[in-house]
């Protein structure tokens, strides 16, 4: 018997969890003042550089004495940029408890070959925190954005401390509220929050982190594209626009257009209220069907963008190939693109809920979630 489809649909099916959704106000047309066919270091393209620089202060209320920077190579450029420069001057401790920050690890221990304490955990589940030694230098991702983890608080990272704390916040920044006197070295790019274009990271770096980095020498050389030091000095052009390398200035604009409805939404804390109405709908939902539960344990620790959903029926004979399934039929359906659970992750499903998603269509998309699930299971039940 055919199973009855729900009548509404979501008006953008589009819950990538990067690159995510574009902003609701997106349209090219916006597009008519990019510093396009221009050269980056002309006065127009260093202008625009630098109030990207400076919309991000803005809006994540960064500290006046950090300096913000444009790099290259999204924020896996970043994150090893800070690990190649930084690294080697302290004990170090690596937490992770997902995708990237193993893959952070794998840097550190197999290519950088330090000598680290490496704290992990299952997905669905955290790092002791109270463990962390902070007078280490301590890397971590803020949101796990393959297993829907986040960070709790930064209440586990101590003022006084000795070493860095090296953090990865691509699916926490504009959606999370980060404590910037507890990080030294944040890291995030356009194509996760605000739906930008791909290929740029960000490095906000703590006036304790500009010392390392004019106070330590590496063992191992640098590539060009990681160094933000020029005779034992900070190279403060990199922190004004003066990029390392040539950005795509319709990247740029795009982001710029990004940062004005950021503004439009009412800065940081609306996009926070965004993510968290987005996500507690499927929180919700997740509450009222046993057959399905979020992979994050414990709700403290809950993701508000990537979140994470795994399948509990027990009618379930083979959990990857189900996921599967239902996620191609919501993408035949139109009503949700690209919701596979990460590769590296446990089998289920991954929507993305920050501010540029709207509410009504995580809601619009919850009983095609029924749908979709009802079908396999009766498809399964035939096949057997």
């Amino acid at each position: 018997m055919a199973i009855a489809q729900p009548a509404t649909r979501p008006a953008n099916p589009r819950f990538s969890s990067g690159p995510c959704a574009k902003p609701p106000v997106f349209d090219v047309s916006k597009f008519a003042d990019a510093a396009l066919g221009r050269s980056h270091r002309a006065a127009i393209g260093k202008d625009k550089l630098k109030a990207a620089i400076e919309g991000t202060r803005e809006i994540l209320g960064i500290p006046a004495d950090y300096r913000i920077g444009i790099v290259p190579a999204s924020d896996t450029g970043a994150v090893e940029m800070a690990l190649w420069s930084l690294l080697g001057a302290r004990k170090v401790e690596m937490l992770a408890w997902e995708s990237f920050g193993a893959g952070w690890v794998t840097d550190v221990v197999k290519q950088l070959k330090l000598d680290a304490e490496v704290k992990t955990a299952d997905y669905g589940q955290i790092v002791d925190l109270d463990s962390v030694d902070c007078d280490n230098d301590v890397v971590f991702t803020w949101n796990g954005t393959t297993s829907g983890v986040r960070v709790p608080n930064g209440d586990w990272i101590t003022a006084n401390r000795q070493g860095l704390t090296i953090c990865d916040a691509t699916s926490a920044a504009f959606a999370m509220d980060l404590p910037w006197d507890k990080l030294d070295v944040t890291t995030f790019s356009w194509q996760k929050v605000l739906g930008g274009e791909a290929a740029h990271g960000m490095i906000v770096l703590s006036p304790r982190a500009v010392e390392r980095l004019e106070s330590y020498t590496p063992a191992w050389p640098l590539p060009k594209i990681f160094r933000m030091t020029k005779g034992g000095k900070l190279i403060e052009g990199i922190f004004k626009g003066e990029t390392i390398n040539t950005p795509s200035m319709l990247a740029v604009e795009d982001y710029l257009l990004a940062l004005d409805w950021a503004r439009s939404v009412g800065g940081l804390k609306g996009l926070i209220a965004r993510a968290d109405a987005n996500a507690q709908a499927i929180f919700d939902f997740c509450d009222t069907h046993d057959w399905i539960a979020n992979l994050a344990e414990n709700a403290a620790t809950r993701s508000n963008t990537s979140v994470c959903l795994k399948f509990t029926d027990a009618r379930i004979q083979d959990g990857a190939a189900f996921a599967k399934a239902v996620a191609k039929r919501l993408e035949a359906e139109g009503v949700a693109l690209d919701i596979g659970a990460y590769r590296d992750a446990p089998a289920g499903l991954r929507i993305w809920c920050g501010g540029t998603v709207e509410t009504a269509d995580i809601s619009a998309l919850l009983p095609w979630l029924t749908w979709a699930f009802e079908a396999e299971i009766a498809a399964q039940a035939q096949a057997a």
